[in-house]
């Protein structure tokens, strides 16, 4: 029986096939779930997508996530920590969680942990569960949550690490992410779907919203939208200059459907209105 009833901690031992603790294949819960786990075989899909877990990885699921469990088959020892998001009321975690934009990822964005990485969050959890076996008083709840975000802290060190060091597999994220933008004008996406924004481009990478922004972030210190308003500034500039269009008309042809919020995007990023560039250029 839980000693709490918004918050389970689940340990596998040894090779297993089982969902470590889990007894449905596919699951939805109000639960955020911190996991750590060694597969040989089967998959763990996020969404309508698979993580990666080659070696050692961590997982995070948020609340209202679609989990699927397909023919699992773990290696070694692993844990699950699950807590309610009711059991963060009233603490500073309840925001600040939101911040951590790995609760979002879903293609081949596990954490994979090195060996040393991996103490650190056994250690961590192994505090987290000698306070939740002993009888817990009116500090448990705080120095548990105290564990669980030194988890979180540590797991954002350690993916600032992963986006260094597997920046081989990934390339320049940067470079393709433009080019990702050039095929979204030229593929008529542009006509059909309106301005691109970080979910369509994230799509067409093959990779979530959140984890695209935080490989631009680490690449050039700024997010994926960002990217996006310098691409659409760029070619609106080429056209101020080249084409014989009034300001509305190159809002629309970029897509824009309110031609004043163009003229003040444009003026954010430039410090000048479409007109004030033109005439400065001219």
């Amino acid at each position: 029986m839980s000693e709490n009833p918004l918050l389970s901690l689940i340990t596998c031992v040894d090779t297993c096939a089982v969902t470590c603790g889990l007894a449905k294949n596919e699951y939805t819960t109000d639960f955020y779930s911190i996991a750590f786990k060694k597969l040989i075989s089967g998959s763990f899909n996020y969404g309508r997508t698979k993580y990666d877990h080659n070696g050692g990885s961590m997982t995070y699921v948020k609340p209202g996530q679609v989990v699927e469990l397909k023919n699992i088959k773990l290696d070694g020892k692993g844990f699950t920590i699950m807590f309610h998001r009711d059991f963060l009321n009233g603490e500073p975690l309840h925001q600040t969680i939101k911040k951590y934009s790995f609760f979002d990822y879903e293609t081949n964005e596990a954490l994979h942990i090195s060996p040393r990485e991996e103490e650190i969050m056994w250690e961590l959890f192994h505090k987290i569960e000698t306070e939740y076996n002993n009888n817990q008083d009116e500090f448990s709840k705080e120095i548990i949550i105290g564990h669980i975000e030194a988890i979180l802290k540590y797991s954002q060190r350690f993916y600032k690490r992963q986006f260094l060091n597997r920046s081989e597999l990934t390339g320049k994220i940067t470079t393709k992410f433009n080019k990702a933008i050039r095929q979204y004008f030229e593929n008529g996406a542009l006509l059909a779907n309106g301005l691109p924004t970080v979910a369509a481009i994230a799509a067409q990478l093959k990779m979530s919203p959140s984890y695209l922004s935080d490989l631009l972030r680490q690449e050039t210190g700024k997010p994926a939208i960002d990217h996006i308003h310098s691409y659409l500034i760029s070619e609106a500039k080429n056209l101020l200059i080249g084409a014989d269009l009034t300001v509305a008309e190159i809002a629309y042809q970029l897509g824009f459907e309110n031609p004043p919020y163009f003229s003040r995007l444009f003026k954010k990023e430039t410090g000048l209105t479409p007109i004030a560039y033109r005439d400065s250029i001219n």
